[in-house]
């Protein structure tokens, strides 16, 4: 039972998971009174205090939600989820323990954090890797109509938290799905293994904070000429993905161990392209006239494009 995993986002407290409404103790709130947080129906809860939201709905709308679950599902971004899978694989031994070349292997379960989880593609193929990779997953967005799509199918899969039975012979990843801000993480300090952020915000001291000595991080950013024909046909003028910026940022809390890069062709029926640009933000930045240019001749004739992704892994300094 994970007692201290999770602190209250209003007054940093202990914060005490349950099936039915999380509480936190109030011993670090100057009331001394315990802060109340419901289980949605769907199996998320929601984290997100109104003073940390910057608009009324902040995150991914449904729309985007709706767009990129289907272009998901149809395997266009497999590639990139098998990669960061395999790198969480290699970096994480298979009794569960993080792989610190100077350490002897350490028995403790692994807690991991998807950040800006989104609908969940990628964090269901991390809880497929099974328990005893990652025993905890907590999954993070500051959407909820994400988590609510995340939750759905985790509660469908008995992953939940709630879910989980110490009796059951077979021990299955337990899924934390949260919305909550990535600035605010509510998680205690020092208290996850490793980190994942895919196409999400970097924030360098909020993931040292929770992290443990030596962690990891694993981040997947877009790469030069990602989507280039597509871009290339929506706008006058094409700014490149510069995928290595954020590095000077992390430099003072993380190592920079390995990049990863990987590539796939794709051809894709308007459909698809109608997804692909709804869940970018070429869905607004683009002229209106140039996306129905765009996709008006993908009507008659399927549009190629590759995908081009690079991924880092980084561990946490010693002294951080």
């Amino acid at each position: 039972m994970l007692v201290s995993l999770f602190v209250c986002p209003l007054c940093q407290s202990p914060l005490q998971p349950a099936a039915d409404t999380w509480r936190c103790d109030g011993s670090l709130n100057p009331k001394q009174t315990a802060h109340p947080f419901d289980v949605a129906r769907q199996g998320y809860v929601n984290l997100l205090p109104v003073q940390q939201k910057k608009s009324k709905t902040p995150g991914d709308s449904q729309q985007s939600i709706e767009a990129r679950k289907r272009f998901l599902a149809a395997g266009h971004y497999a590639p990139l989820q098998r990669l960061v899978c395999q790198q969480m694989k290699q970096l994480l031994g298979q009794d569960g323990s993080i792989s610190v070349p100077t350490a002897k292997p350490n028995k403790t379960p692994v807690n991991w954090l998807d950040i800006g989880c989104g609908e969940g593609y990628y964090t269901q193929a991390m809880a497929q890797m099974g328990s005893d990779i990652i025993a905890t997953l907590i999954a993070a967005d500051i959407s909820k109509p994400a988590l609510v799509e995340l939750a759905k199918v985790s509660k469908a899969a008995s992953q939940l938290w709630y879910q989980q039975h110490k009796d059951k012979a077979e021990k299955t990843t337990v899924i934390y799905p949260l919305v909550t801000s990535a600035a605010h993480l509510p998680l205690r300090a020092h208290s996850v293994t490793g980190i994942s952020s895919i196409f999400s915000p970097i924030l360098p001291e909020a993931f040292a904070k929770v992290l443990v000595d030596k962690g990891y991080l694993i981040i997947a950013k877009p790469d030069v000429r990602h989507l280039a024909t597509m871009r290339d046909a929506l706008f006058d003028s094409v700014r490149e993905h510069d995928s290595d910026k954020f590095l000077q940022e992390l430099a003072p809390y993380f190592t920079l161990i390995e990049t990863h890069r990987v590539s796939t062709e794709m051809t894709l029926s308007a459909t698809d392209l109608a997804d692909l640009l709804t869940m970018t933000p070429y869905a607004y930045r683009a002229r209106s006239e140039k996306r129905q240019t765009l996709l008006a001749a993908v009507e008659q004739q399927a549009f190629s494009t590759e995908a081009k992704f690079v991924v880092y892994i980084l561990q946490k300094s010693a002294d951080k």
